[in-house]
Formats: structure tokens, sequence, C-alpha cells
């Protein structure tokens, strides 16, 4: 009997072996994709959407996502177009004076993201990390505007946050818009004024508006003397 049971339990091993070998294997799971945030800007032009990048530009996302939830962009102008190069706002309202913004922040360029068409950079003044609420769109591959080094302003470049995913053809659109001097502006101020008449971040409801006396203090960057544009990207001739 005994040597029975032994037999029995030797035949069972192998099986039992043979079973656990052919349990598949736990396979390692991908990396879960990063969400990335969208926002909606509907204008007097049409509307576009914004895809940001966080994992490549998480301070200049940051920063716009919460001028976007303030409100800030409600009631701004696109007050700079140079067809075949970029378009420029976030910072001017209708009657073209400048709103108050939150301190800048630091400059991302040197993020690997280049600006190509369809691609949104901070804009910002000759110093790299004066980037605040001004934003522009490239209308061409504008590489020359790439991070190359820390050299100078110029060689520092424009960094890249994000991306038009619908809409494009509402960019065009307010290209192609005739400009002319108005305001502080000598030139390049689309006529008629192209107003973002709202921004919200897809899938959020907007949270009320602060109160006016919690308002930041004004950018450090001067405001244009009366007659000249405030340098925040290099001329295209540049």
């Amino acid at each position: 009997m005994l040597r029975a049971f032994v037999a029995s339990a030797l035949l069972a091993l192998p099986v039992a072996t043979l079973a656990q070998a052919a349990k598949p294997a736990t396979q390692p799971q991908p990396p879960a994709a990063v969400e990335h945030p969208r926002v909606l800007m509907h204008t007097s032009q049409g509307d576009f959407t914004l895809e940001l990048f966080p994992e490549k530009a998480p301070k200049s996302v940051a920063n716009f996502l919460q001028y976007v939830r303030d409100g800030f962009y409600d009631g701004t102008v696109f007050h700079r177009v140079v067809n075949g190069y970029m378009v420029q706002g976030g910072l001017y309202s209708r009657d073209l004076t400048q709103r108050r913004t939150r301190a800048a922040v630091p400059s991302e360029a040197d993020n690997g993201l280049s600006n190509l068409r369809g691609t949104v950079a901070v804009a910002r003044g000759t110093d790299p990390n004066s980037g605040t609420s001004q934003f522009f769109v490239n209308l061409v591959d504008n590489r020359r505007l790439d991070y190359v080094g820390n050299q100078s302003s110029l060689t520092w470049g424009f960094a890249v946050f994000g991306k038009v995913v619908s809409g494009m053809e509402t960019i065009d659109k307010i290209a192609a818009l005739p400009t002319r001097a108005q305001g502080p502006f000598v030139g390049d101020v689309p006529n008629p004024l192209v107003i973002i008449e709202s921004a919200n971040v897809v899938g959020e409801e907007k949270a009320a508006p602060a109160p006016a006396s919690t308002a930041a203090a004004p950018a450090k960057t001067p405001a244009p003397k009366k007659g000249e544009k405030k340098a925040a990207v290099p001329s295209k001739s540049a």
C-alpha cells in the first residue's frame, strides 16, 4: 500500500511541475500615458484647442493653466500678427492696455521641443526668464527660435510648451487679416482686433474670478514706449 502511494506521488510530480511551468509569466505593464491637459480658446475669428506638454515644460504649462483658470485671457487680444511667422497675444485688453501679471517663470526653452508650425511658445522680453502671460503660435517651422545655448538672449530661444491640435484654420485666418498701427504699436495689430472671448481647460469648470485686491503686481518688464513695440519675440528679419 505504501509503495503504491509513493509511486503515485512520484508520477504526479512531473505533472504538477509542468502545470506550474505552463502558467503564463506576468508581463510588465507599459508605462501609463501622460495625460496632456487641453485648453479651448474661443475667439472672435473662431475656436482652436491647445494640447500642453507638462512633462516637457512643467513650469510653463502650470503658469499658462493658472492664467486660464483665473480667467485672465478672457477679453484679451492677439495684438501682434505677422503672416508667415507667428501670431501673439495674452497680455493686452481690447483697448490695448496691459493687464497685471504674476511673476515671470524660468525659461524652459532647452526642453528639446522645436518651434514648428502649430506649436505654442512662451513670449518674453530680452531676459530669457521674463515670460509671464504672453504666448505665440508658430505659423511656420521657426527653428531659429529654438534653444541653442545660454550665451545670449537670441541663442537661448523660446520655450515651446504645447501645440494646436484642432482649429489651426482659425490661426491661419487670424494670420491672414490686414494689420495696422494702433495703440502703443507701430504695426502688426490685426484689423479688426481678434478677441479671445474665453479660454477654458477642457473638462474643467472655470472658477470665479479672484477679487481685485489679490491681483499680482505688474510684471517687471518695461512697458513699450509711445510709438514702440514691446519686444517679446524677435522680429521676422532678425
